[in-house]
């Protein structure tokens, strides 16, 4: 095997433009194409590819060498730069190529699994299995390339507008926030466990307890739940903390953020100010408190319209104290067929609905499911209600709110997908603000706090906090980008008698006060400075940046949907020592 010796790389692959330079260059074999008297050898790096050139006037053993290659051995190549008489205009280095006087293979390679190709129709499992030959792949590499490019910027930007980056514990004391934790046994002091942070929440309140005033970091997070293509158990978000602010102070550092990130990375102008709704808006409108509003086919009520007619599937919801709600597909009739509406018929059900009733109108005179209870006149009121004509399809759910809404705005989602009319080049970012400061537990018959307990309430609301919790709503906000969540924020509370009062309210006892939060409560018995923060998700920011479907594409060594990281083969046993050392015994998991 060759050394690299005498030879120090001078540019990349892709940065090799200049006719007349002598070069040396460094990558991976992309393809080999040997025509008998002429070699060519597709070098890539991360910066993209460039053509090797070896002729008959080319070194006799360079020569024999080049033919020795194969696709992914590693090697370095010196020469002149010189035009190319096939100039290939799809790739930047196309109009030259370097006619090699030296090279050295510095690595063999065997014949991977798959072929390294950007457009590749190898299943995900074998992919991930090899990773980092997968990450081989232009599409990917530029994926990772894009997630440090918006790690620079965050630094950058929040450097310069006077925050101070501190890093946060990895092991810390489990606290609830909403999901499992990861835990971490402890040699030392056995039966006791740290756990993983979900996020940097009470700490980066307890440095604006120390005055630091601007906290920022791109904090780890852990939580132990369920996967899909917007979630890892193990994240990065752009966490920040502020002093001496409100809502408005904290929006206006957001939006500068994202405002420079586009602009500094996509070349794309954000408008700003965002606009905003409010949580209640965003559920009456779009069923979801983070709305894709890049189209529209929002939800109407027309409760007030079918309350007094014949169809008992109505107006028994409306008695119940529930609405009847629309969505209307426009041009729509021609794809969403009889069949295709039985079959969201089911899926609706899926989620928690009871059913679908629908007007599909292809003819003159619209087909509706329910037409037989309807009164004279009574159909034309809806569809003027929602906008339908003919060619389109209205669909409707009846239940109380908490299921009607979710309902369709899932159904919208799905019926939009389907008839393909998101677009793809859009950023619509979105405030949600004035969210409910709880949210009922219909398993534990108790209010939990829907954000987490050091959640300041809105002032008008602390009225409410004995007598009437569904009228508390938060100095909560999200930042939402195409029906994604962001970012999760709020002013925080810090008056100690006040946030005693909110675990009260929470149902807690002094005892587990004092277990889960009792430092964090002893604090701000020394004096709290007004604050607020947020946390960016870092991972799903470059995921919508990149155009990637999933995760998984901006993750360098991401886990798969039951937690586990295929390459690696981790999670993994480990020897009885090790276990008997912390004090754990391993049993068999009934069924």
């Amino acid at each position: 095997m060759d050394t690299m010796k005498g030879l120090k790389r001078t540019h990349y692959c892709g940065e090799v433009l200049t006719a007349g330079e002598t070069v040396t260059v460094g990558g991976y074999v992309d393809t080999v194409r040997d025509k008998g008297g002429i070699i060519f050898i597709v070098l890539r790096d991360r910066t993209g590819v460039v053509q090797l050139t070896f002729n008959e006037t080319t070194d006799k053993a360079v020569f024999e060498k080049a033919s020795s290659c194969h696709s992914e051995y590693v090697v370095m190549a010196k020469g002149e730069v010189r035009n190319r008489e096939s100039v290939n205009d799809k790739i930047p280095t196309g109009h030259v190529e370097i006619f090699v006087d030296d090279l050295r293979i510095l690595a063999k390679a065997q014949t991977p699994p798959f072929e390294i190709v950007d457009n590749t129709n190898t299943n995900e499992e074998l992919r991930l299995k090899y990773r980092y030959l997968d990450l081989r792949r232009k599409p990917l590499q530029d994926n990772i390339i894009m997630r440090s490019k918006i790690a620079k910027t965050a630094r950058d930007y929040f450097y310069e507008n006077g925050f101070i980056e501190i890093e946060t514990p990895m092991m810390i004391k489990s606290t609830p926030e909403g999901a499992r934790d990861y835990l971490v046994p402890s040699r030392v002091h056995q039966g006791k466990f740290y756990a993983l942070p979900q996020s940097p929440q009470i700490y980066k309140q307890l440095l604006m307890v120390s005055g630091f005033d601007r906290y920022i970091q791109l904090a780890r997070c852990f939580r132990d739940e369920d996967l899909r293509a917007d979630r890892q158990p193990e994240f990065t978000q752009i966490d920040l903390e502020m002093s001496f602010v409100d809502v408005e102070d904290i929006m206006e550092i957001g939006e500068g953020f994202i405002k420079r990130l586009f602009n500094d990375v996509l070349n794309a102008e954000i408008p700003t100010p965002l606009p905003r709704l409010t949580y209640t808006e965003a559920m009456n409108r779009f069923g979801s408190d983070k709305p894709d509003t890049r189209f529209g086919m929002e939800i109407t009520d027309i409760s007030e319209i079918v309350k007094d007619c014949g169809f008992g599937v109505f107006t028994s919801a409306i008695e119940a104290g529930g609405s009847v709600r629309a969505i209307t597909a426009k041009n729509a009739a021609a794809t969403l067929t009889r069949k295709e509406i039985d079959k969201l018929t089911e899926y609706v059900r899926g989620i928690g609905a009871k059913g679908l009733a629908y007007v599909r109108w292809v003819e003159d005179a619209p087909s509706c499911s329910f037409a037989k209870f309807m009164g004279e006149g009574e159909l034309d009121k809806i569809l003027s209600a929602v906008g339908a004509e003919k060619g389109d399809v209205v669909l409707i759910v009846t239940d109380k709110n908490n299921v009607t809404l979710p309902t369709l705005g899932a159904l919208r989602l799905k019926v939009a997908k389907q008839l393909d009319i998101i677009p793809a080049d859009k950023f619509n970012f979105l405030w949600i603000t004035e969210f409910p400061f709880f949210e009922y537990n219909e398993d534990t018959q108790h209010w939990d706090a829907m954000h987490h307990p050091f959640t300041m309430p809105m002032d008008e609301c602390l009225q409410y906090l004995d007598t009437n919790p569904e009228k508390v709503f938060a100095k909560a906000y999200d930042l939402v980008l195409n029906g994604t969540e962001l970012s999760s924020g709020s002013i925080r509370i810090n008056d100690y008698e006040l946030q005693q009062k909110m675990f009260k309210a929470l149902g807690l006892t002094d005892e587990e006060i004092e277990a889960k939060f009792g430092f964090l409560v002893e604090a701000y018995k020394y004096g709290a400075a007004p604050h607020g923060g947020m946390g960016i998700g870092l991972d799903r920011l470059a995921m919508i940046m990149c155009g990637a479907d999933s995760l998984r594409d901006v993750t360098a060594f991401p886990k798969v949907q039951n937690a586990s990281e295929l390459m690696s083969a981790c999670p993994s046993p480990v020897d009885k020592d090790s276990l008997d050392v912390l004090g754990i015994a391993v049993t068999a998991k009934k069924e």
